[in-house]
């Protein structure tokens, strides 16, 4: 008999956004523009082996290390919570983004593995309030203050 699996498929997010690539790449690779659509505070440091450590929202901290940094079309790094007890520690799981060129525009799709099958849907839920908020910013807009997502 084989055991059930508790880790979830790959969770995929996909948007199109009125930007260029390299001007999407930004908001992943500068902390201000990055905080200007997720987080608080942050520590980042696009590189592979950097840093990367945010509060997301209200002392819940992610943090994890860049694995690949390829300009304008693919970046990714390790993801986890600082929470005690999380089944998703800090590095655990890996959020991997790319972008490909859509004429004037950017496809970008996010792909996030590792996850707990229990927490899936709340990190579906997360990703795509942030990737909304993203396609605003990257789009000249102001998502406005982060309310959260609504589960």
């Amino acid at each position: 008999m084989t055991e059930p699996s508790t880790q979830a498929p790959e969770l995929v997010v996909e948007r199109r956004i009125n930007a260029l690539p390299p001007t999407v790449f930004s908001f992943f690779t500068d902390r201000d523009r990055w905080l200007s659509w997720q987080g608080e505070e942050a520590e980042i440091d696009p590189r592979p082996g950097g840093v990367f450590r945010m509060n997301v929202r209200e002392g819940n901290v992610a943090s994890g290390r860049f694995v690949a940094v390829e300009p304008y079309h693919r970046i990714a790094f390790t993801w986890g919570w600082e929470t005690p007890d999380t089944p998703v520690p800090p590095g655990s799981s890996t959020v991997d983004i790319t972008l490909r060129p859509d004429g004037a525009g950017t496809v970008l799709t996010l792909t996030h593995r590792g996850l707990p099958l229990d927490l899936f849907q709340s990190h579906g839920i997360g990703w795509n309030h942030y990737m909304d908020r993203l396609v605003v910013r990257a789009e000249g807009g102001d998502p406005g203050p982060d309310e959260g997502a609504e589960e």
